[in-house]
């Protein structure tokens, strides 16, 4: 198998390192060579964090070049736009209908960018509201498990594999919640909801 790369693109506080880290762990456990790497911004909250996995038989570096990556998993709209270099002209761009205003924006040294849905849509974006399907698993905070779901329609690894590092990965009182968040995205898209 030639090397897959996945791109997750949030800012800090919504869970692209664990995220990373979860799908980072399922190729793993089904025998890949894996490479993970992460960029953090300047802030811990609000700042920028890419996190590149790289998954296949053999996997020589973990840098993602331009146009490289077959998956973009944004967890907002700034950091969808921000990180589309990345992905391959035929690459899947799955994008949470978030925006997180950055700093520039918040001390008034730039306006908000406009128009950003219909700019990622002309690149073939498919959108979901990963916020509100977490509340509908019962827990707020797992959006990013719900966007590692749709990560999962497109990936060729076991549905049991997913559960049980998201079962191992996130605090014993949340696993049920957001097993159903993982299931919710995934279902997401095979309603058609995430499909291009």
């Amino acid at each position: 198998m030639s090397v897959t790369t996945v791109v997750l693109a949030g800012v800090g506080g919504q869970g692209t390192i664990l995220a990373g880290d979860v799908l980072a762990k399922v190729a793993v456990a089904e025998g890949y060579d894996v490479k993970l790497s992460e960029v953090h911004g300047m802030a811990q909250r609000g700042g920028s964090v890419d996190t590149v996995v790289r998954f296949g038989d053999d996997v020589r570096s973990p840098v993602v070049d331009p146009g490289v990556a077959e998956h973009l998993i944004a967890f907002e709209m700034i950091e969808a736009a921000r990180a589309l270099r990345f992905l391959r002209p035929d690459g899947r761009l799955v994008v949470n209908r978030r925006t997180v205003a950055p700093l520039p924006v918040l001390i008034g040294d730039l306006p908000m960018p406009e128009d950003l849905e219909p700019a990622l849509s002309a690149e073939g974006a498919v959108f979901l509201d990963a916020e509100a399907l977490a509340c509908e698993a019962g827990s707020p905070k797992s959006a990013n498990v719900v966007l590692l779901g749709t990560a999962a329609y497109g990936l060729p690894f076991a549905r049991e594999t997913w559960c049980r590092v998201i079962g191992e990965r996130v605090p014993p009182k949340t696993v049920e919640a957001n097993l159903r968040a993982f299931e919710l995205g995934s279902n997401a898209c095979a309603k058609g909801v995430c499909e291009a």
